[in-house]
């Protein structure tokens, strides 16, 4: 875990906003690396300034980062609203959890997450109600349009092998019900596979093949995200075209990925940010859900596969990979 600070105390001009009249404390918590999770932060640092708020001169952050390690949120949570920020912003659902169990007076913001409401976070999207907001992660019937795309690829996609942790609490949890319930309608039978020990990702690979897999999604948790290079590189060596989330799986290997883009959510954050030191109450700002999700196809992957992409799903990508 890693905890940071900047400092300051001035008062910066952007035309069209309102502009902040005192230094504010803003509390981060992330799921990932410093490294592995800079893009994000990044994005969420421009969307500040978009609003005034520069850190080093009106803008106090704390960071906390959990290095794909959920077990650190609690920790993470007690430092930082120790801290006494004026607003905290989390990136996952499970981090929105943790500190709202420690806290109820201090706003919480949700930089890109699950399903907010079945994890009873919110009441509502309209109406969340309560001291959480944000914005959702997941797009209405994302999975089902991950396999739709996947059995375009692989036309004879009876058997889906389905990588991921499998520990109950963990953030890939609620996509893995989403994912069975999309297969069951596709007629495709699942064949979960595992993955707890980073010494031993060969194993559950070793699973899907003898269970004869014809293709695989790898959901994008808390723990898998932390080892996608692996994961991504064993479905490739396993001969097993697989669809993943974000596009840094893309990049290493995940024949494609289809999911919102983060660092737009982690961006908006900065929106709700405002309106909270402005006097808004999370309860009454609604969640928003993903207006922009990537597609990026890794052709390299498919010729190392010898599959091939569809002409119908290349002119949708927003990036090739060759």
């Amino acid at each position: 875990m890693v905890l940071a600070f900047g400092a300051g105390a001035l008062t910066v001009s952007v035309g069209g906003f309102a502009q902040p009249t005192k230094t504010v404390k803003i509390g981060v918590a992330i799921e990932g690396s410093a490294a592995g999770t800079k893009i994000m932060v990044d994005a969420f640092r421009q969307g500040l300034r978009d609003y005034g708020y520069v850190e080093g001169r009106n803008a106090l952050i704390v960071y906390g980062y959990t290095e794909g390690v959920p077990e650190r949120g609690a920790q993470i949570a007690k430092q930082i609203i120790e801290s006494n920020p004026d607003v905290i912003v989390v990136s996952s659902t499970g981090l929105a959890a943790t500190f709202n169990d420690a806290t109820s007076k201090i706003p919480i913001v949700v930089g890109a997450a699950g399903n907010l409401v079945r994890a009873g976070l919110v009441s509502s999207l309209a109406r969340p109600g309560g001291n959480v907001t944000g914005s959702a992660g997941m797009a209405p019937d994302i999975a089902a349009k991950r396999l739709e795309m996947l059995k375009e690829i692989v036309p004879g996609l009876s058997r889906l092998g389905v990588v991921w942790h499998g520990s109950r609490g963990f953030s890939d949890e609620p996509e893995a019900r989403e994912l069975q319930a999309a297969a069951q309608k596709l007629g495709i039978a699942v064949q979960p596979a595992e993955v707890r020990d980073a010494r031993d990702f060969r194993s559950p690979y070793a699973s899907l093949i003898a269970q004869k897999a014809d293709a695989i999604v790898i959901i994008q948790g808390t723990f898998t995200d932390r080892y996608n290079k692996e994961l991504s590189e064993l479905a490739v060596k396993n001969r097993l075209p697989s669809v993943c989330e974000g596009s840094q799986w893309a990049q290493n290997g995940c024949l494609i990925c289809f999911g919102p883009d983060r660092t737009v959510s982690l961006r908006r954050a900065a929106a709700y940010v405002d309106k909270i030191l402005n006097g808004a109450k999370p309860g009454d700002l609604p969640v928003e859900q993903p207006t922009k999700l990537e597609l990026v196809i890794n052709l390299k992957t498919a010729q190392t596969l010898g599959v091939k992409i569809p002409s119908s799903i290349l002119v949708r990508a927003d990036k090739v990979i060759e």
